[in-house]
């Protein structure tokens, strides 16, 4: 997949589909009157609804790009566990793209080691509706370049962590992306992409889906034997920017078994990072 953002700083590409790439709404009616899969959720808010008091794992999440493209909601469901419901914006899914700079530590353990803690990481993400009614993100992937992350993040909480080669590099204004899969397979599978960062959004230029796309604060997971359990992300409020994608080659939508997308360019949010609390894990009740 390739793709190549428009000469202008602007927030994002404008999909289809109703749904405005500059922070605005078309409406928000979930399925657009069509039978099929998907939930329409309920508004996301920029502030953290559940902070963590006692956190599990401490992270600092530092020059993430947020591309996001809609799909069918069918294209979607096929790839999620029972019990889960693709949450939809304007009857469409998104899935995202999100390359980022990862920290992580334990919180009052040793400080944070350079051969361990830090590494680049990509993720391909989802949002969905748990049977409870709550809502967040479905991950379809995540690729690091930290061995020992990836397995312990696979064996503890089985997430689909996969171990990759993988740089972030930033000259001016321009971050550069870059990751390849070495286990497990598809080996191979790869990322490389180049964003231009712009000015900061104003709060009054943002609008709910904006929110609904970035401010994300549960992830759930496949606890085994048909459950589900989730845990809390909690962090301060994104600061996001403009950005303009330049240039854009991967197949992690592939290799996750998703078809191509229904929009050709992403929405583009950019946010230079934020420090993050990672609850225990929960059963999904």
């Amino acid at each position: 997949m390739s793709a190549a953002g428009d000469p202008s700083l602007r927030p994002s590409a404008r999909p289809a589909h109703g749904v405005d790439g500059h922070g605005g709404q078309v409406g928000h009616d979930g399925h657009d009157g069509a039978d099929g899969p998907g939930r329409a959720g309920p508004p996301v808010h920029p502030v953290c609804p559940n902070p963590v008091r006692w956190p599990t794992q401490l992270h600092r999440w530092e020059q993430l790009t947020f591309l996001h493209w809609a799909y069918e909601p069918a294209a979607v469901q096929a790839l999620l566990p029972d019990g889960l419901e693709v949450e939809t914006w304007n009857g469409l899914a998104w899935v995202a793209l999100v390359p980022f700079h990862m920290t992580a530590y334990l919180p009052g353990g040793p400080p944070p080691a350079p051969w361990l803690s830090y590494f680049p990481e990509t993720n391909v993400r989802t949002y969905v509706t748990a049977p409870d009614g709550t809502t967040g993100v479905w991950f379809l992937s995540l690729d690091a370049s930290r061995l020992a992350a990836v397995v312990a993040a696979r064996a503890g909480f089985r997430l689909p962590y996969y171990w990759s080669k993988m740089t972030v590099v930033q000259t001016g204004p321009v971050l550069t992306y870059r990751s390849r899969r070495w286990w497990p397979g598809p080996r191979g599978a790869s990322v490389s992409a180049a964003v231009e960062v712009g000015d900061r959004f104003a709060p009054h230029e943002l609008g709910p889906f904006d929110h609904w796309l970035t401010g994300r604060w549960r992830l759930f997971a496949d606890a085994g034997r048909g459950r589900l359990r989730y845990a809390l992300a909690d962090h301060p409020p994104w600061v996001l920017h403009r950005a303009r994608l330049l240039h854009l080659e991967h197949d992690l939508f592939r290799a996750a078994g998703l078809p191509d997308p229904l929009t050709d360019e992403p929405v583009v949010h950019h946010a230079p990072g934020v420090p993050v609390r990672i609850s225990l894990p929960h059963a999904v009740r």
